[in-house]
């Protein structure tokens, strides 16, 4: 059975949702990024620092409202990001954690990083 607020969100009523976000409709989120990073063997704990570190800069990046590092295996990692448009995912290509990674890519990574440009069919940002 469906609890009547589930309800109104399936029926496309927003009213009753819930938004950690206020000023953030999920559904202007159309852009996003998933980059695939391979650690050099003996580099992993390195590279995971980095990402951790890396994310004071993503604070810091107006462009980007969502910005995840993620480890999917012992030595392989990601980073996955949202934008409202193309201008700013272009904008966050270019930005301060692309330079820092292209700057401790031959130290850290075992290849060049894999860049999926993905299109969000759909967001949840709830608390």
């Amino acid at each position: 059975m469906v609890d009547a607020r589930r309800a109104d969100v399936l029926k496309g009523d927003r009213s009753s949702t819930v938004h950690p976000f206020p000023n953030m409709e999920p559904t202007l989120i159309k852009h996003a990024l998933f980059v695939r990073l391979e650690a050099k063997p003996g580099k992993e704990k390195e590279l995971a620092q980095f990402l951790r570190a890396s994310l004071g800069m993503a604070h810091q990046e107006g462009t980007t409202p969502v910005w995840f590092a993620l480890q999917l295996g012992p030595s392989t990692f990601g980073i996955f990001d949202a934008f409202f448009d193309e201008a700013r995912r272009q904008a966050h290509l270019s930005g301060p954690i692309a330079q820092a990674l292209g700057a401790n890519a031959p130290e850290l990574l075992a290849q060049a990083p894999s860049i999926e440009r993905i299109d969000v069919l759909g967001a949840k940002l709830t608390g």
